[in-house]
């Protein structure tokens, strides 16, 4: 495994954990830190031995703070990979599940990237707002991924007041999929990821890509008309076969690594 400088990358099995390192700061993010989670993230999903990811921040305070503010107004603007914040925000490619363990603060950038993953877990701590407009800017895939996560008006509400909400409320609302004790974020993430990694990977794989691009298309009959080349790929797959007859020998199955 490579040493990184703003994040720590540890592979349990078939689960990668990736911790943003930069506690002092709250976890926020600058430039050199976009890419290096860009490396962190092509290794991932080049890797047929890692079917799950987990994202969470270093320290009890945040999961991230989002962009580094103070190293934006020193004019370390940087650039970015076109994966975006965190090498994920604009990553639209990544077959494999991402689960986020929200431990703390989750604002702008950090509530982004969260919202990047597809399942968000949240210690009962977890704070979430998107408060770009606060500082003269706007959220980047926010303004895009909440809207569509909760409907415009909820969303609309926490974008046009950067107000900040709950882990309770973001339940309610939900972009959340459970709320847990304070520092027990990353335990029930694991346990998620567990339960993902009993299911055949090419099937979670095919079942992740058509509810994304299933969802531009106009009416529930387009939608399942269509033909996702993922879903065709597991028809065709081993564990396509393994998994009935596993079932009906009464036995645990023997997934393909890919």
């Amino acid at each position: 495994m490579s040493d990184y400088r703003f994040c720590t990358v540890e592979d349990e099995g078939r689960v990668r954990v990736v911790t943003l390192n930069r506690p002092e700061v709250m976890n926020a993010l600058h430039s050199e830190a976009h890419w290096e989670l860009d490396g962190v993230w092509n290794e991932f999903a080049a890797d047929p031995l890692l079917w799950v990811a987990i994202i969470t921040g270093a320290g009890e305070r945040a999961f991230s703070a989002g962009n580094d503010l103070k190293a934006q107004a020193a004019g370390k603007r940087g650039t970015r990979p076109k994966t975006g914040f965190a090498g994920l925000t604009s990553r639209f490619d990544l077959e494999k599940p991402l689960i986020a363990a929200v431990n703390g603060t989750a604002m702008g950038g950090g509530f982004e990237t969260a919202l990047a993953c597809d399942i968000i877990i949240a210690a009962e701590n977890a704070v979430f707002a998107l408060p770009e407009v606060r500082v003269g800017l706007i959220p980047g895939s926010g303004v895009h991924r909440l809207p569509r996560l909760i409907g415009t008006k909820r969303a609309l509400g926490m974008i046009l007041t950067g107000r900040r909400v709950s882990a309770a409320e973001g339940l309610a609302l939900g972009f959340v999929n459970e709320v847990v004790p304070a520092g027990e974020a990353l335990a029930a993430a694991k346990r998620w990821a567990a339960q993902i990694l009993e299911a055949s990977p090419m099937a979670i794989r095919a079942a992740k890509q058509v509810v994304y691009q299933s969802l531009d298309q106009p009416t529930l009959e387009a939608a399942m008309s269509r033909t996702y080349p993922a879903a065709e790929a597991n028809l065709n797959s081993q564990d396509y076969i393994e998994g009935p007859k596993a079932f009906a020998e009464r036995r645990k199955p023997n997934w393909q690594n890919r």
